[in-house]
């Protein structure tokens, strides 16, 4: 099985980095033109998603609503204090799928892949393999 990096250097804290553009890149270099796209994040404390990338606002909500849910001082007992940052990753998940028309992405109108730090800055990787 074929398998394309992406390397992202993401911000401090918590943040949301649209790689829709850097997925289908990584679908053209596989070769792809039907079929599904995983895109995978081999990180703890890193999410990824699919949601609106539209309306950047939407971005803003979802980090707000996480660190109300999950706030960065919920006196958890893991020592090296990202707990919240786990925990989140957690709740996003690791993975998508994303199904591959034409060679391209094939996600809603208003559908992005997101990329979602929650203990930056730090270099990261996401891995997308065709199937």
């Amino acid at each position: 099985m074929k398998v394309e990096k992406i390397i992202l250097q993401t911000g401090s804290g918590s943040g949301m980095a649209d790689i829709t553009a850097d997925v289908a890149s990584a679908i053209r270099k596989l070769g792809m033109t039907e079929g599904a796209a995983v895109v995978f994040v081999p990180h703890t404390t890193a999410a990824v998603t699919i949601n609106e990338n539209a309306d950047p606002s939407v971005r803003k909500d979802i980090l707000s609503e996480l660190e109300k849910i999950v706030p960065a001082d919920g006196g958890y007992s893991h020592a090296e204090g990202n707990s919240a940052a786990h925990i989140k990753a957690s709740m996003l998940g690791s993975s998508v799928i994303v199904p591959v028309s034409a060679g391209k992405p094939a996600l809603g109108t208003w559908q992005g892949i997101f990329f979602c730090e929650f203990d930056g800055p730090r270099t990261r990787t996401a891995w997308v393999f065709g199937l």
